[in-house]
């Protein structure tokens, strides 16, 4: 009998399909990549026409040993790495390491780690689809390029290790754009009213919201416009202008893709993307569930499609008529356009047995495990139902002309909704509304006007960031994750309460990657570099051809840079603070938290000690000097040098000028100046 071998990345995905093959298979994992750009150079033959040099990665001597041992002994041998451009790329490293060469060597994908799945991948080998291969060597090798001939660049401006990174130093950019748009933000005054009234025949008050004058709509903007509006309506007589019934539906949701599920265990279950990733990875490459075996419970987890095969389809609409009903199953499957390439011969990541139910494999599955298989389960079986219904009603009302307004919607159909809900469903709102008639009397009752101020932008949260990437078309599904990993590793940015926020050592890097290289920071940039990569996969482009065209700007830009940092180099800046232990002057030098104080005597010296930069403002509570201080995670804040003895501090900059309304403390947004009080919300030019 003959002997077959397949090769796969993990040891989990080795012991899943091995179940599946039977004994003329034997089944071995590379654990990941084994060959890459050696760590210690460039690895890429400028000279040669950008050949890169790879080399068998340290450590994986050994396994390539046993490999090769059983490659030997096969007469064919499968490569079933991931189904995607980095998978594929395995697949041509592990054939050019091993020598796999000939008809007895064949690549095998799969969508999903299931027995037909995988026997059906066998009966389809095909070779190794090289498009994919040099559109994954493309970026490898684009991004190496812009992190080793920028971050020694880094290392000498800032004085430390630093990193630069293709796709990092964009994500790093919206952050950064984000924060100095929170930062200018002024805030705008506005007040909401809203009126009580009896009704007629009815004991429960309604309560509608002011809308305009007439047909048009009025945004009351100072107290001044308010009291003017409460004057007219004083003695207004109010009656129902108009009553309009109706029936929505909401659309049920698409299944997940990387990006949408992400985004999602971020809002519900409060994981991060990399948590989220490897979680996911887990329920991919299969799960020992009690009375099944090792199942591989999802199918592949990096993907941008929304398509689900006809199998999968017929199974959950299936599965819906048996356990809801036929009312039930949506008419057609949920589709959405996309406007750029996405990777079509994926599916969505989905249940790979819609049968198996989240309660049903709940004991198998650690809690985390759980909730994410919940979450995928759910979205899926929800895609494949009708959307969900609801009864609506809106309501007009006039007194002299203005008009106040309210409206209510009930739940009639729970579709989808009774299986997948988010924060954002309502079932039910004002039901009250249903037995109102327009001939029904109506006395005002209560006048209630609130003062709000608009708000800023939020900051990125992971899930938000996410989304902007995806939307900008910045990095693909497998990037995400290690995107937003490195950053927070490299302590650019912070995360408090879901939030990211920048530190101070992240506005560095971002300040001269801005002024050194702008084109490596710019959105357009860097998205559009990601459509040539699709059109190297697609075999429009040849790869070297993007790498010829990328190389000569990047090393211009780096030339030029090189020659301004020495003009600009950031010496250390001596201060008046004395050494306790050797009486020379400190000097502030750059680490990987930012600037600290350091004795120059150093190697004799080692002293070192916080540093508190004072902005030259007194603190309005006791006197002492404002200093910009961090939290502990990194995140920069104002507050008083007397610190613990005073509590005062602010996340914006204090102003000496103090508020002309209520004498209380002023920030700096922008170009104004903004009373820290939320009640005064006084605003003034900052000069």
């Amino acid at each position: 009998m003959s002997k077959n071998l397949v090769i796969v990345e993990s040891p989990a995905k080795a012991k899943t399909i091995k179940k599946f093959l039977g004994n003329n298979y034997e089944v071995i994992a590379s654990n990941g990549h084994v060959r890459d750009l050696p760590k210690s150079q460039m690895g890429i033959d400028v000279e040669n026409d950008f050949e890169p040099k790879y080399i068998t990665i340290r450590g994986k001597g050994d396994l390539l040993a046993k490999i090769r041992k059983e490659v030997k002994k096969a007469d064919k041998v499968y490569l079933a790495t991931d189904p995607d451009r980095e998978g594929e790329a395995i697949s041509w490293h592990l054939s050019k390491t091993l020598k796999l060469e000939g008809d007895n060597t064949s690549r095998i994908t799969f969508n999903e780690i299931t027995k037909n799945a995988v026997k059906s991948s066998i009966k389809q080998a095909r070779n190794i689809d090289m498009n994919l291969v040099d559109s994954q060597q493309t970026r490898r090798i684009l991004d190496r390029m812009v992190g080793y001939r920028i971050s020694p660049l880094l290392w000498a401006k800032v004085k430390r290790g630093l990193s630069a990174g293709r796709v990092q130093s964009v994500a790093l950019r919206l952050i950064c754009d984000r924060e100095e748009e929170i930062n200018a933000f002024v805030p705008e005054e506005y007040w909401n009213l809203e009126a009580v009234f009896d009704v007629t025949d009815d004991k429960n008050p309604l309560t509608a919201r002011f809308a305009g004058y007439d047909n048009d709509k009025i945004v009351i903007r100072s107290e001044e416009e308010l009291n003017e509006i409460l004057k007219n309506i004083e003695n207004a007589e109010f009656k129902i202008l108009e009553i309009k019934r109706g029936e929505r539906q909401k659309k049920s949701p698409l299944p997940f893709t990387t990006s949408t599920l992400q985004q999602e265990a971020a809002k519900t279950l409060n994981f991060s993307t990399a948590k989220t990733m490897r979680l996911a990875q887990q329920l991919y490459e299969g799960i020992d569930i009690e009375k099944h075996g090792t199942v591989g419970l999802i199918t592949y987890l990096r993907t941008d499609s929304v398509r689900i095969s006809d199998e999968a389809d017929a199974a959950a609409r299936k599965f819906i008529i048996e356990n809801y009903g036929a009312n039930f199953t949506a008419d057609k499957e949920n589709g959405k356009e996309n406007g750029r390439k996405i990777q079509d011969a994926h599916e969505a990541i989905r249940p790979t047995y819609v049968e198996l139910t989240p309660a049903s494999v709940k004991d198998s599955l650690s809690r985390e495990q759980y909730r994410l298989y919940q979450l995928i389960w759910k979205r899926f079986v929800a895609s494949r139902m009708q959307p969900a219904r609801y009864e609506t009603i809106s309501v007009k009302i006039d007194g002299n002309g203005y008009r106040f307004t309210t409206s209510g919607s009930k739940l009639i159909f729970e579709g989808y909704m009774s299986v997948y809900t988010t924060d954002e469903d309502e079932k039910q709102n004002n039901a009250m509304l249903k037995n109102l008639t327009e001939d029904a009397g109506l006395t005002l009752n209560e006048l209630k006007p609130s003062q709000h101020f608009t708000q800023p932008p939020a900051h990125y949260t992971e899930a938000s960031l996410v989304k902007s990437l995806e939307e900008l078309g910045i990095g693909r599904p497998s990037t995400y994750a290690p995107t937003i990993s490195t950053i927070l590793a490299r302590r650019y940015v912070v995360k408090e309460n879901k939030n990211l926020y920048i530190t101070e050592l992240g506005e560095v890097v971002n300040n001269i990657m801005k002024q050194a290289f702008p084109s490596i920071v710019d959105v357009n940039f860097t998205a559009n570099m990601e459509s040539l990569l699709d059109r190297v996969e697609d075999g429009s482009i040849p790869w070297k051809t993007v790498v010829r065209n990328f190389y000569p700007d990047l090393e211009a830009a780096v030339s030029h840079a090189e020659e301004s940092l020495d003009e600009i180099k950031i010496e250390d800046e001596k201060t008046d603070v004395i050494c306790e232990e050797c009486g020379r002057n400190m000097v502030i030098k750059y680490g990987p938290h930012g600037k600290f104080l350091a004795c120059p005597g150093f190697p004799d010296c080692r002293n070192t000690k916080p540093y508190l930069e004072k902005i030259g403002v007194a603190c309005p509570l006791c006197g002492k000097d404002v200093v910009i201080r961090k939290t502990k995670k990194g995140r920069k804040y104002y507050g008083c040098e007397n610190n613990p003895e005073c509590e005062f501090m602010t996340w914006q900059k204090p102003s000496e000028k103090r508020c002309p309304k209520c004498n209380g403390i002023m920030v700096e947004k922008g170009t104004s100046l903004v009373c820290n009080n939320e009640k005064c919300g006084c605003i003034v030019a900052k000069n």
